[in-house]
């Protein structure tokens, strides 16, 4: 293959990735492994920074004693910033042939098929149960999850790499 027409192809692909990108479908990987991302929406974690913070902010006014000073503002921003952050970084699961992969609290997590005990769906819940470490959940209700769409590439994840499914 020649420079040029991969550098046009890859100039086209970005294009199309691009308006398939706005229309919602999955994007065309050149020479890479297909894999589907789902993502969802953190809400709950904010939430609860910015009424932590808000509490701390009116109890702190309701003392005499305390000064509000640069420290004091600069802790409220920082929970400010957190909160933010929370919200922005999107909770995901990616299903790839052989793996499945999600951000946890300590960062992006993989699982291996070799790993994978079972997959269990109930209504607003999946449960990706592993044979070392914690079970995997992904939640409509605290995160956002489209837990239906999760749950059918599951089932043909785990239909094709031979893990028990269930379904309640």
């Amino acid at each position: 293959m020649s420079r040029s027409w991969e550098r046009k192809v890859r100039k086209n692909m970005n294009v199309v990735n691009k308006q398939r990108k706005k229309q919602g479908n999955g994007q065309i990987v050149f020479n890479a492994e297909k894999s589907e991302k789902i993502v969802g929406r953190n809400f709950i974690a904010p939430i609860l920074l910015i009424l932590f913070i808000a509490m701390y902010v009116i109890l702190m006014q309701s003392s005499s004693q305390f000064k509000m000073d640069t420290m004091f503002w600069i802790t409220v921003g920082c929970y400010i910033l957190l909160a933010a952050l929370f919200f922005f970084r999107r909770p995901y699961i990616t299903i790839g042939k052989d793996f499945v992969q999600s951000r946890r609290l300590t960062g992006d997590k993989r699982i291996p098929v070799s790993n994978i005990k079972g997959i269990s769906v109930q209504k607003g819940y999946v449960i990706v149960e592993q044979h070392k470490g914690g079970n995997w959940v992904f939640s409509k209700l605290t995160n956002r999850f489209p837990t239906e769409e999760i749950g059918e590439k599951l089932k043909v994840f785990a239909q094709a790499n031979g893990i028990s499914f269930s379904q309640k």
